[in-house]
């Protein structure tokens, strides 16, 4: 969540990504929200990553290794 960035539109909506994860992305009203929103969107993203066996990116050194489930 570090790596997050946020902006305010004109319409005072909160948008907030994490650059190299993918579709991972909220909005919300305020900021606060915003992040709880990022973080439940980074977590759905992961899961479904990690059920697919897909690769997930090294982050600050930190792979997430994915096991094979067959």
């Amino acid at each position: 969540m570090s790596r997050a960035t946020y902006t305010t539109s004109t319409d005072g909506l909160t948008y907030g990504e994490i650059p190299g994860f993918e579709n991972v992305f909220a909005r919300a009203d305020t900021l606060e929200q915003c992040r709880h929103d990022l973080v439940e969107s980074l977590e759905e993203w992961i899961f479904a990553r990690v059920t697919r066996q897909l690769p997930i990116p090294v982050v600050d050194g930190i792979q997430l290794p994915v096991k094979d489930m067959m």
